[in-house]
Parts: structure tokens; C-alpha cells; sequence
């Protein structure tokens, strides 16, 4: 017992005093997050659209393929990036392996099915007289199914919110392509993963309660959104 006290103690001390590798591993963990959240929600959301506002032959085939990899086992994605990246794969000539890029490779094929699955049906969701609207007022294809977007922001900034929250949790992929090198490559989830072995507890306590406050921040402003959508 006072020994985890003890342990939960020097946790709340590195985070007071700002412990420079506290910091480091943070900031890490925010860049490589915010990257690939942000090259997942432009893809994401461009695909929902061509989706909803497009017909071709394999779309119905293509939006079951969105939906089943919201799902994607982050070990699947890791080992498949992995066989990709080595310098036998097919990408090993770029040397991405064991960096922060591969890392945000990874995170953001975990984000981009679950952004652009959401997405889309947010999108259809919206009441298709707004966009009979939209045109019967005189508004062209791309004006009208603007407005359906518009229409559908709350929704689509929720699917953003999800795969944010997906990417900052994630520990096997980017374990995998990443290498967790210390300094470079060592992210929160991994971190608390090997200080957790190591017995180092204080460092995976501390770094356990900001991803607690992370994970906090983005489902509150998940809730927020929801309740004004239901406004």
C-alpha cells in the first residue's frame, strides 16, 4: 500500500515540476497523433463525400469495406506496415521504419475508416429535402451538396473526435513500426507499457493520468457536440 502511494506521489511530482521527459514523451505523442488525425479527417471526409454525392459500380462493396476496418486490429495494421516498411518490403528504400513517420502511417490508416465511415453516414443521414431545397433555389450540384455537409458538421466533427481518441489510446501499431526508442519513437502507450515491465510506476502513473485527461477532454467535447445535435 505505501508503496503504490508512494509511486502515485512522485507521479503527481513529475507532473507538477515538468519533468523533461514527461514532456518529451507528451509532446511526441501529441505531434504524431495530431498528424495523423489531421491526414485522416482530410482524406476521411473527402471519401465520405465523393461517397454520398457519387455513384460507381463497387461503392455499396466499398462502404462494407470502411465499416468492417473501423474495427482494424491495431496488431493487424502494425505487422502489415511493418512487412511494408522492412527493408525487404516493397517501401523499405524510404527508411521509414522505426520513425515518428511510420508511426503516423500507422495511426492514421487506424483513424481514416472510422472518419470517413462516420462521415458518410452523417452525410446521409441529412434529410434529402435540403438538398432539393438547395437546388429548387436555384443552387448548383456542388452549392447544394455543400449544404448537406454544413447540415452534417456536427456529425462529421464527431467522427473526427473518435479517431482522435482511437489514435491516442493506441499501443500495438505503433509499437510495431515505431520501435519505442527512447527519445525518438517513445510515445505515452508505450511508455506506461515498458515502465509498467520495468517496474518504473511513477513514470506510468504519470503519463496514465494526462492520457486519462486527454481521453476526458475529447469525450466531453463528444458530449457537447451530441447534445447540440440533439438540440
Amino acid at each position: 500500500m505505501n508503496e503504490i502511494l508512494s509511486s502515485f506521489i512522485k507521479a503527481f511530482q513529475l507532473i507538477v515540476s515538468l519533468d523533461r521527459n514527461l514532456l518529451e514523451i507528451i509532446f511526441l505523442s501529441l505531434y504524431v497523433s495530431g498528424v495523423a488525425i489531421v491526414i485522416a479527417s482530410i482524406s476521411g471526409i473527402v471519401c465520405a463525400y465523393v461517397l454520398s454525392f457519387r455513384e460507381f459500380p463497387i461503392k455499396g462493396a466499398f462502404v462494407n469495406i470502411l465499416n468492417t476496418f473501423m474495427g482494424l486490429p491495431p496488431v493487424v495494421v502494425g505487422l502489415f506496415l511493418y512487412l511494408m516498411l522492412s527493408r525487404r518490403g516493397p517501401l523499405g528504400f524510404m527508411g521509414l521504419l522505426y520513425t515518428p513517420s511510420a508511426m503516423i502511417i500507422a495511426q492514421t490508416v487506424l483513424a481514416f475508416p472510422i472518419i470517413a465511415a462516420m462521415s458518410y453516414s452523417s452525410i446521409t443521414s441529412v434529410r434529402p429535402n435540403i438538398r432539393l431545397a438547395s437546388l429548387g433555389l436555384g443552387a448548383t450540384e456542388v452549392q447544394a451538396s455543400i449544404a448537406v455537409v454544413k447540415d452534417a458538421r456536427y456529425g462529421i466533427i464527431s467522427s473526427v473526435m473518435a479517431g482522435l481518441g482511437r489514435v491516442m489510446a493506441e499501443v500495438g501499431a505503433v509499437l510495431i513500426v515505431g520501435g519505442n526508442i527512447a527519445g525518438y519513437t517513445r510515445v505515452m502507450t508505450t511508455t506506461i507499457a515498458l515502465e509498467y515491465d520495468k517496474g518504473n510506476f511513477a513514470l506510468a502513473i504519470a503519463l496514465g493520468i494526462i492520457l486519462l485527461l486527454i481521453s476526458l477532454g475529447i469525450n466531453s467535447a463528444m458530449y457537447l457536440f451530441q447534445r447540440r445535435i440533439y438540440r
